[in-house]
């Protein structure tokens, strides 16, 4: 029987790949390309202003739905099942958003690609770091997260040609591309799951939560707040909001995408580095500065390089908050266990703040810059948590001087 430590490598390689596939079409093309379409949605008259934003955020409801049904399903089914048919569920969502029949059909639609995309991101690594050795799993992880990375930078590279042809024809284009990576992945997914280890591991006795779980739970909820605006508004700020054109804003969001190919392995580095604990306060710190400037920048030059650094975070935090809960957590079943409730956390906060920000989007008239400075002060909270956590848990020194 082959095990992680002596699979011939391109059986574990393929497992990676389907991985990479897995995260480039559920979050990277159905959640991100869907930012540079606003703009041409509206313009386009297939929804309002208003209807268009909220479509964005059932999106992220639905990431909600499935970060929570996403172990439970794979229970029921197998977690090569579950994953292949959420991949399929993507798919068939793009080529029904390309007839917008009514709000209700295409807010569906789009709430099913979340579902999906949030058991996807539940299951995908635990499904295939398993099978890969030990030594490998730091870029195992990084490469399957790239794929959200090469789904942000390929919807700002595919989305415009695809926009020449027809906005209909968008839809359908992302849907063939879907499909072809669904295809690609169908046969990569490990043929046996560990259930063994999980069997073992489910019974054992249950060991105390270490606080600082806790703290990785508040900080990367208020990271998903943090995110969203730059995430779902950015192309609009640059079209729409600073009249700079489709054109523009297309490349700003290239430029994110860029930055979200880089994200999981620059911070995957920092994490061996310097440990996920202070990787992840030095990139909360920059995140801030940077959502702040977003704000008050008009330049092309400073948006461009803002762009690049905002693009990172999303598919950057996801293995950096793994590595924490490696940090924190012993035993492959509680870390399983850890990262779903992390998810459902993240998830959480995401879908709220996406209606929050819409609405504060829609009753400000359309005033991007304050969910900018909103977004700035959820990270900037996230940074003060781990201060406050610190200052709690120092001892008093009065009492320690007393000590023999």
């Amino acid at each position: 029987m082959l095990t992680p430590s002596n699979t011939p490598r391109n059986a574990f390689w393929l497992p990676i790949l389907a991985g990479l596939c897995a995260s480039l079409v559920s979050i990277g093309l159905a959640r991100f390309a869907y930012t540079p379409l606003i703009p041409s949605l509206i313009q386009a008259h297939w929804f309002s202003a208003s209807d268009v934003v909220y479509l964005g955020a059932a999106n992220l409801v639905g990431y909600l739905i499935g970060a929570l049904i996403g172990q439970p399903l794979a229970r029921r089914t197998s977690n090569k099942s579950a994953l292949r048919l959420m991949m399929l569920a993507v798919t068939l969502s793009f080529f029904a958003c390309a007839f917008p029949l009514s709000v209700s059909w295409f807010f569906g639609w789009r709430l099913l690609s979340g579902v999906a995309g949030g058991a996807i991101m539940v299951l995908v690594a635990s499904t295939v770091l398993p099978h890969v050795p030990a030594s490998r799993r730091g870029l195992a992880s990084g490469a399957i997260f790239l794929g959200i990375g090469l789904g942000i930078a390929g919807s700002g590279t595919i989305v415009p040609p695809l926009l020449s042809l027809g906005l209909q024809q968008t839809w359908l284009g992302l849907g063939l591309l879907a499909l072809i990576l669904t295809a690609i992945s169908w046969f990569g997914w490990p043929a046996v799951a560990h259930q063994a280890m999980t069997t073992e591991t489910h019974h054992a006795a249950p060991t105390r939560t270490h606080p600082g779980v806790y703290l990785l739970f508040a900080q990367y909820a208020l990271m998903a707040a943090g995110l969203v605006p730059a995430m779902v508004f950015l192309v609009d700020y640059v079209a729409r909001g600073l009249g700079a054109g489709q054109h523009v804003g297309a490349l700003i969001w290239v430029m994110y995408g860029l930055g979200a190919i880089v994200g999981p392995v620059s911070y995957g580095f920092l994490a061996d580095q310097l440990g996920a604990k202070r990787s992840i306060r030095m990139v909360l710190l920059v995140q801030a500065i940077a959502v702040a400037a977003l704000s008050v920048s008009s330049a092309f030059a400073s948006l461009a390089v803002l762009a690049l650094i905002l693009g990172s975070f999303p598919p950057g935090i996801v293995p950096l908050a793994l590595a924490r809960v490696h940090e924190l957590v012993p035993g492959h079943h509680q870390q399983q266990v850890v990262w779903s409730r992390a998810t459902v956390s993240f998830a959480t906060f995401q879908a709220i703040s996406g209606f929050a920000y819409s609405a504060l989007f829609n009753a400000s008239g359309g005033h991007h810059g304050l969910m900018f400075e909103i977004a700035a002060g959820a990270i900037v909270v996230a940074l003060l948590l781990e201060l406050a956590v610190r200052l709690m848990n120092r001892p008093d020194p009065v009492v320690q001087a007393s000590c023999p």
